[in-house]
């Protein structure tokens, strides 16, 4: 009796969230504790919390994840989660051997006010096995922020837990960010070639994207060890990626002002390392930028391979100009990573005629007016967005081109637009996890991604197959 009802489309304020774009606080914590060596975290709540958990970073990452959790009951939810905390981490010692147990809240356990940091001072005192290994913690209720605000809450917190001082050495501190295995690996690549000794957190580059096994490991190899992440306060400089960072609005019930403080924050205040911070070097105006800095820390000018790289990729700018030039792109996903694709897509020639976050800050329009200053002041940038709000605005303002995560597909097969994807999550595509964004060799891949997926819609929609474009 409904089939001929009409479909009412909606132009009013929408006060609940509807696909959120975003994700929750504990995913990004866990990601970035798989970054450190022989981790094993902990979530600290309902079982379901852990299980969303690993069914996203596996459908992402294409390998085991491994995540505990303290698995409250009603009689935990109402009595306080002690005794779950306590088996929990009693289990996973028993089972993983781990060098480092990462415990991270969910929104249940920080409402009812859960003193984790308690906890585990109680078990460490009252254990009685021996070598236990070392603990960190990250206050991460999802009602406050999202998984960036998380992922950073975890690096802050490692850093908090082991960094110490001393004589200053000649390594550096790099903070990349939630970005892919392969820009992990790139980053190391060219730090290596710059002749630097380096820390990197979070390291997920081999744990969450492991080469075959021939048995099971309970704890996949590598990661940031803590022995690296103790020098970090006597390291020359540190290098972050990310503006906006975990700097969000506070909006959910608990208050915790030192959720604005970074890792690099921490270590320049605590120990006086020098972070230069920067966007996500994605395109060449802003990767420039982060060689320059590594050309002023190291006093040695870019090896020839990455200027070639450079000039590689700039030619390829004026090859492919003809098919992008005046486009119109929706950006949408985590706050940097939009401020740096809109960036770059501003840099090819693209216009980014709406620029979509579920971040909070409210930082995005003035980093975007930053960062862009040809076009940024007629980019619409959009905080707590949804997908729904994205896809509304779409059917009236018609994109040709969507640039994310695979979660706004179905408005792009809607639309009948092409996607980029990038970024994350990636759940419909092999090798998600390992999409190069960073640097020349990683903005080389996404133009040419970006460029073909222009001409193979123009092909698709012509009524003469050209194979020559």
């Amino acid at each position: 009796m409904f089939e001929n009802a009409p479909i009412i489309k909606s132009t009013k304020e929408f006060t609940a969230t509807r696909n959120a774009c975003k994700l929750c606080a504990p995913l990004g914590a866990s990601v970035a504790f798989k970054g450190i060596r022989g981790c094993v975290p902990i979530i600290h709540g309902s079982q379901g919390c852990s299980t969303y958990i690993r069914r996203y970073l596996i459908s992402h990452f294409k390998e085991p994840v491994d995540i505990a959790s303290s698995n409250f009951t009603e009689e935990a939810t109402i009595f306080g989660g002690a005794a779950n905390c306590h088996a929990a981490i009693t289990n996973v010692i028993g089972q993983y051997k781990p060098e480092v147990v990462a415990m991270t809240t969910t929104c249940l356990s920080e409402t009812i006010g859960d003193d984790v940091k308690m906890y585990i001072h109680d078990f460490q005192k009252d254990s009685q096995l021996k070598d236990l290994p070392r603990f960190v913690t990250a206050s991460t209720p999802s009602y406050q922020g999202s998984h960036m605000d998380g992922f950073h809450e975890a690096v802050s917190s490692a850093v908090k837990a082991f960094a110490k001082g001393g004589d200053k050495g000649t390594h550096i501190n790099i903070f990349p960010g939630f970005v892919s295995t392969e820009d992990l690996r790139q980053l190391k690549y060219l730090l290596s070639d710059f002749g630097f000794q380096f820390v990197m957190l979070p390291d997920y580059s081999e744990t969450l994207d492991n080469p075959i096994w021939e048995s099971y490991k309970r704890i996949p190899e590598g990661g940031t060890p803590v022995s690296a992440i103790e020098t970090c306060g006597s390291a020359a400089a540190s290098i972050e990626f990310g503006t906006i960072l975990n700097y969000g609005a506070l909006s959910g019930r608990v208050k915790n002002s030192r959720l604005s403080s970074t890792g690099a924050n921490y270590l320049e205040n605590e120990f006086g390392v020098k972070n230069y911070r920067m966007p996500l070097p994605i395109g060449v105006k802003n990767t420039d930028r982060f060689v320059k800095a590594l050309e002023e820390i190291s006093g040695k000018e870019m090896p020839l391979r990455y200027m070639t790289e450079r000039g590689r990729l700039i030619d390829s700018y004026a090859d492919g100009h003809k098919y992008i030039f005046g486009k119109k792109a929706v950006v949408y996903g985590e706050e940097d990573f939009v401020v740096a694709m809109t960036t770059f897509l501003d840099e090819i020639g693209i216009e980014v005629i709406l620029a979509a976050t579920g971040g909070e800050s409210g930082r995005l329009a003035d980093e975007i007016k930053a960062n862009c200053p040809e076009r940024g002041e007629q980019i619409l940038a959009k905080n707590m967005f949804d997908y729904e709000k994205i896809r509304e605005w779409c059917i009236d303002n018609k994109p040709d081109l969507f640039v994310g995560n695979s979660k706004a597909y179905y408005i792009a097969r809607e639309l009948d637009v092409p996607i980029v994807r990038c970024g994350f999550p990636i759940h419909d595509r092999i090798g998600g996890q390992r999409i190069k964004h960073l640097g020349y060799a990683g903005t080389q891949d996404l133009f040419d991604q970006v460029v073909n997926a222009m001409i193979q819609y123009k092909q698709d929609h012509s009524p003469v197959g050209y194979k020559y474009m």
